[in-house]
């Protein structure tokens, strides 16, 4: 090699060197003293959630998205996994809208020569002590005047529980049985007025006991307890001589029971059948769906929950089915979730449930797109005003907080919309688990949380 060349080449190496480290120095971001900032709504919220120590030992989940802006406003833990508990019925409602309209459809039924033959939808509203629903026992009771009544369940293949479900809250009022045909919402209604017992449905009277032998007041708390897998009803002397009292009893649900509760109803031998539903069933509707919604959204009703996601199964395949119901809706509506949720019921007494705030945030959003807004916070618990939220989130008469409730041992949760002090509307979901204080204390602090965000946008 030449020197000459030689020394040259390395003195254009050393050049491009130092030029380059000359280069990367000037580029470089110039360290200067930076002011503490002043905390954001979003750095003030997670501090919130940092610094609880009523959250401390428990594990929190949260999500807000701006959507006047389209942006996520904040986030914790949001990819992971939670139990939902009853804002499991967002999803519930999430199918009814997408999947039954307007009205609920009662009941599928065909007349076959001088017989009529019905077959239950699910649907929960049938002699409902909550609902004015006439039309579809005027219909059954009108045709029996000059038809045989007939009803099947061979299109039912539901457990009368859900999955996972405990069972020993059979006696509790949240846990109702599901069935093809509920009547009078699957539950018995006691009153006890100047010690005088009223019970609906009539139906139930001879089966309530009172001081049977063997029977100890002290073990029911003070209840009345139906048998696990029977309808007979002890009444404790501690119940029946108070001046007032009341109580919500589900019932133990069988076909032979329906039949036999129909043919009450009606006064008229009903009969059973185990067919298919028919081809050519015909479909009567009954109420329009936006008030059955809002009580299940409202008052975290789970009966209604239940039954309105076998509602949609029988829509989709006249299979009155949970699981195939729940499947069916996943694989046409939820492909889009961010992570593929556990679900497992309609209403959210599971704790084999499983989801994850983004995955709520989602359906949220998918929600605000195709229900109209009014209609849409109009179903949701209102803060200070409806529904769970009513003694919560009060703001001088002018509600901001349109969300669903879920609570049970350990879990409290909350899915919904806020529309902050400055008018933003978020949709947002803060989900609670595995914590040992008070239900109440967990909910109070997250009040305070979604209040101050509330206050500082």
């Amino acid at each position: 090699m030449n020197l000459k060349n030689s020394a040259c080449y390395n003195f254009i190496i050393l050049s491009v060197v130092i030029w380059g480290l000359t280069a990367c120095k000037t580029t470089q971001p110039v360290e200067t003293p930076t002011p503490i900032p002043t905390p954001t709504p979003t750095t003030t919220s997670i501090r919130l959630i940092d610094t609880s120590k009523v959250l401390n030992q428990s594990f929190t989940g949260l999500l807000v998205y701006d959507l006047d802006s389209n942006r996520t406003f904040l986030e914790r833990n949001t990819d992971r996994y939670f139990v939902p508990a009853s804002i499991t019925k967002l999803f519930t409602y999430y199918a009814c809208v997408k999947l039954l309209g307007d009205s609920i459809p009662a009941l599928k039924y065909k007349i076959v020569g001088d017989s009529l033959i019905i077959w239950g939808t699910g649907d929960p509203t049938f002699l409902h002590p909550d609902f004015n629903n006439s039309k579809v026992y005027n219909f059954i009771k009108q045709q029996s005047l000059t038809k045989k009544v007939f009803i099947s369940d061979a299109h039912f293949s539901n457990p009368y529980f859900g999955e996972g479900w405990a069972w020993d809250d059979y006696n509790d009022y949240y846990s109702t049985e599901l069935s093809s045909f509920p009547m009078y919402g699957n539950i018995v209604r006691v009153n006890v007025n100047n010690k005088k017992t009223t019970i609906q449905p009539r139906f139930f009277e001879p089966n309530f006991i009172a001081n049977t032998e063997g029977y100890n007041p002290q073990t029911s708390g003070g209840v009345i307890k139906r048998n696990n897998f029977d309808n007979q009803f002890f009444i404790p002397q501690l119940v029946s001589q108070k001046a007032a009292y009341q109580q919500i009893i589900p019932y133990k649900t069988s076909i032979l029971l329906t039949q036999n509760m129909l043919a009450d109803t009606l006064k008229k031998n009903v009969g059973i059948l185990k067919l298919p539903v028919a081809k050519d069933a015909m479909t009567i509707f009954s109420l329009p769906t936006e008030g059955v919604y809002r009580q299940m959204l409202q008052e975290s009703d789970n009966m209604l929950a239940e039954h309105l996601l076998l509602l949609c199964g029988s829509v989709m395949k006249d299979s009155v089915n949970s699981a195939l119901a729940i499947k069916s809706i996943s694989d046409r509506f939820l492909q889009d979730m961010p992570d593929a949720p556990r679900w497992v019921d309609g209403s959210g007494l599971s704790r084999y449930n499983l989801f994850t705030p983004r995955s709520y945030v989602k359906l949220l959003l998918k929600l605000y797109a195709i229900v109209p807004r009014e209609k849409l916070l109009s179903v949701m618990a209102i803060g200070g005003k409806a529904g769970t939220l009513k003694n919560s989130y009060v703001n001088n008469g002018k509600p901001f907080m349109y969300a669903k409730t879920g609570s049970m041992s350990g879990v409290y949760n909350l899915s919904g919309y806020l529309v902050t002090k400055k008018g933003k509307t978020m949709a947002f979901s803060v989900m609670n688990n595995n914590f040992t204080k008070s239900v109440r204390d967990v909910r109070l602090e997250v009040e305070r949380i979604l209040t101050t965000i509330y206050e500082q946008n």
